[in-house]
């Protein structure tokens, strides 16, 4: 999974932005944490000193005024506040609200200078959030005083909790969002490769010549380098058939003169003569299919249409036999196929057995052509004697011929199973529906 490009980018971003809201969420929940901490720690203060303004030392006795706070009044309501003697035991307490009822704050036994805000353990064991100060009165004779305020940490903790809910679901749902926008961007983004894929496949298939189809401006100089690739290619195999070619005429051409410089003459040179330029003849034949289909399979974009070709051996070799009244027909099922190949190879190897067919039936040949998966199977059957099984793989070896009647120089045959062979297909002999003989040719099919 990782191999993809897809999942790569895709992981990559999933693990920046999972890290980066994951920032974002601790950095805004600490923030509000300290807003909203500094505005307790104002009412504290705002509480604290209404508290100090009601305190009064009278006749040696504390007294202290009402508390405009409610909650003051009201038992466990989690705000409270208590004033010590400083130095005093803290169940010592000089004075405290009713909403302690029967407890009492344990503060430190020096606040210190100024007000310092504490966290506490009291009013049932809960956790609060105090101020407490240091407080002289004016007054002849007041000792020193400690003050204090607090407020249960549960009303502090309850808009934090409530706004990191908020914010967790408001970032899932931002994370949700930017991981569908960024799937939506790869799958743009990467559409063109999957058309680039589908492309090359079409070139690979024969489907296809070229690279076809705009790109953007990224992939195009690829798609045209290919394309250069491509057509050079395609100059090379031409230039390589052409070469096979001419060098196959200028040997041919010394070689028919002198089988018919020996064909007058009777002696054993002349025999020897025939003999040997036969076979050289025969060499050059099968080296140049093979050289011609080596580098007709090295070559992209091929797609050979089957019917037409075989229709139109079909005729040539009615007309070829046409003395000994041989019919040759197409299956009227044959099936509209391209054959992942060079045309010229494909007469070569159809009519090769075409008119091998033809030697040997006694009044029909048919042909068929059927496409099966990526492959094309073409049937060519006869009513002549047949071939019995034993001798049909002796066949096709070079230069065997299994009868004398017919002619022919027993190439034909190799030819097509080598031609067949370079394009990855095969060749057999298997027995006819008419009586005689099928040769089954199976290429490969193109896209």
């Amino acid at each position: 999974m990782m191999a993809s490009l897809r999942w790569r980018l895709l992981a990559g971003t999933l693990a920046w932005v999972a890290l980066t809201l994951a920032g974002t969420g601790w950095g805004l929940t600490a923030l509000f944490r300290d807003h909203i901490t500094q505005q307790w720690q104002a009412q504290l203060t705002m509480q604290l000193d209404e508290l100090s303004g009601a305190i009064d030392w009278v006749d040696g006795q504390l007294e202290v005024g009402a508390m405009p706070e409610a909650r003051f009044a009201q038992p466990l309501s989690g705000w409270y506040w208590q004033i010590d003697t400083r130095g005093a035991s803290p169940r010592a307490a000089a004075a405290r609200s009713r909403s302690l009822w029967d407890e009492t704050l344990a503060l430190p036994a020096d606040p210190g200078r100024g007000d310092r805000l504490l966290h506490l353990s009291g009013a049932q064991g809960r956790a609060l959030l105090a101020l407490a100060r240091t407080l002289e009165l004016p007054e002849d004779g007041a000792p020193p005083l400690r003050v204090a305020v607090a407020v249960d940490e549960q009303l502090v903790a309850e808009p934090i909790a409530r706004f990191t809910r908020l914010l967790l679901f408001a970032l899932a749902v931002l994370a949700v969002g930017l991981l569908a926008a960024v799937a939506l961007q790869l799958r743009l983004l990467l559409a063109p490769l999957a058309l680039l894929r589908e492309k090359l496949a079409a070139v690979r298939s024969g489907g296809a010549s070229a690279l076809a189809g705009r790109f953007p401006q990224e992939l195009t100089p690829l798609v045209d380098e290919f394309n250069h690739v491509l057509s050079e290619n395609a100059e090379m195999v031409q230039r390589a058939r052409a070469q096979a070619g001419n060098l196959a005429h200028a040997v041919n051409t010394p070689l028919t003169i002198l089988a018919n410089a020996a064909g007058g003459q009777d002696t054993p040179l002349a025999t020897l003569v025939r003999e040997q330029a036969e076979i050289a003849r025969r060499q050059v034949d099968w080296h140049l299919a093979r050289a011609r289909a080596s580098a007709a399979v090295r070559a992209t974009g091929l797609a050979t249409p089957v019917l037409e070709p075989l229709a139109a051996l079909a005729r040539t070799m009615a007309r070829l036999h046409a003395a000994r009244g041989v019919s040759f027909e197409v299956a009227p099922g044959a099936q509209e196929a391209r054959f992942r190949g060079e045309a010229q190879d494909l007469y070569e190897m159809l009519g090769n057995l075409l008119d091998n067919a033809g030697k040997w039936a006694r009044s029909r040949v048919l042909a068929d052509a059927r496409q099966e998966g990526a492959q094309i199977v073409f049937t060519i059957d006869d009513d002549g004697p047949g071939i019995p099984e034993a001798e049909r793989e002796r066949m096709f070896e070079r230069g065997a011929q299994l009868s004398d009647t017919n002619g022919g120089a027993g190439l034909g045959l190799d030819i097509v199973r080598t031609l067949a062979q370079t394009y990855g297909g095969r060749i057999e002999a298997l027995a006819s529906p008419l009586g005689g003989l099928r040769m089954r040719l199976v290429l490969p099919a193109s896209a």
